[in-house]
């Protein structure tokens, strides 16, 4: 299979799909009533004002599924990723129409986690960014006997992934909080991650990788046709823990390169991070939304909502080049960088002058 095929043919599938499912969720969901408003159920992480359906996992989920089926052989590893992609996006359609407390989620994006990881895939090795050498994660590991056949527990590539894949998630989630936002990163993303996969293109195993990451990319890019200001659906919880589950898989798979779906997620990610601490030392839950998010707080700066996502989707390529091509090494500076240039900005803004101008259409 050439690299047209690898990439085009996934791509243009799933976001033909994604075109075509995305109205028909808007119109379905805003027909039996499931919309967020925020006059009645307001939330401090929401800035829209008219009433917006949720709802964005159905096309994405539909889209990645029919290029599955459509282009890839199911094997352990898919029968898993399929799997895991259903419970997520049924707890995350639960949460869009009925608003789940945040530990069942929490617990449900673990037993997603857990799927994946039972279907053997797992982190076995990561570069080591300070020397030239690699730090093993497969050793030590546990064997038993199950169903007549010795099976094997990688103790710390399982924990690895265990913390790595509800991180992506639950980061990738908080950072969808103004139009176009979160779809346009993630699909910039997806696609970096499927560039790095065709590097490897004359490597038979990364085919299919390469086939689902410019598969989610495809139904991200027709998503944020409807999502990027005015949007007309929400991502919601379903979507981008879709997102969040199938870019940290994605990562494992295409030759263990964690590293840069760090880099090329930085933002999000080093803002996830940020979050976690503040909300700890200021004695709060992690997980319960609230308004102190980068993206909130280049609102509070007088930045509109499409100047957000633009923002935010050209930082994600800036740093998806980079990611293409520094060594593991300076992926490091560059993430270490990039965390400090974020937390210089947060307290510019936090201690700056609050008197500023909104842009005149909040876009």
């Amino acid at each position: 299979m050439d690299q047209t095929n690898l990439t085009v043919i996934p791509f243009v599938i799933s976001l033909i799909v994604s075109l075509l499912v995305t109205p028909l969720t808007i119109l379905i969901f805003t027909k039996l009533g499931f919309v967020i408003d925020s006059s009645k159920s307001p939330h401090p992480a929401h800035v829209h004002k008219a009433p917006v359906p949720k709802g964005g996992g159905v096309p994405i989920f539909l889209a990645v599924m029919v290029t599955i089926l459509l282009l890839l052989k199911p094997d352990q590893h898919l029968v898993a990723i399929m799997l895991a992609m259903t419970v997520t996006l049924v707890v995350g359609l639960i949460d869009d129409i009925a608003n789940m407390k945040p530990y069942p989620r929490l617990a449900f994006n673990f037993i997603s986690a857990l799927i994946i990881v039972g279907g053997g895939i797992g982190i076995s090795y990561i570069t080591n960014p300070l020397s030239h050498g690699i730090l093993d994660l497969s050793q030590p590991r546990l064997s038993f006997d199950l169903f007549g056949q010795t099976r094997q527990i990688w103790i710390w590539s399982d924990l690895f992934a265990l913390i790595w894949i509800p991180f992506m998630m639950n980061a990738i989630n908080w950072s969808s909080g103004v139009d176009g936002q979160a779809s346009g990163m993630i699909a910039i993303a997806a696609f970096v991650i499927g560039v790095l996969s065709l590097t490897y293109s004359a490597d038979i195993t990364q085919w299919p990788v390469a086939i689902l990451a410019f598969g989610l990319s495809g139904a991200f890019v027709g998503l944020t046709v409807f999502h990027f200001y005015p949007q007309k659906i929400m991502p919601g919880y379903s979507a981008t823990t879709l997102a969040g589950l199938l870019l940290a898989v994605l990562s494992i798979l295409s030759t263990t390169k964690v590293g840069t779906a760090i880099l090329v997620l930085g933002l999000p990610l080093i803002d996830a991070g940020y979050t976690i601490i503040r909300r700890l030392l200021s004695g709060k839950s992690p997980f319960r939304g609230d308004r102190g998010h980068l993206h909130h707080k280049l609102l509070d700066l007088g930045w509109g909502r499409r100047r957000i996502a633009i923002f935010y989707w050209l930082i994600t390529a800036l740093l998806g080049v980079a990611a293409l091509n520094l060594t593991a090494r300076l992926k490091l500076f560059a993430i270490v960088g990039l965390a400090v240039v974020i937390a210089g900005l947060l307290l510019w803004i936090y201690f700056g002058s609050s008197s500023r101008q909104l842009d005149r259409d909040s876009g």
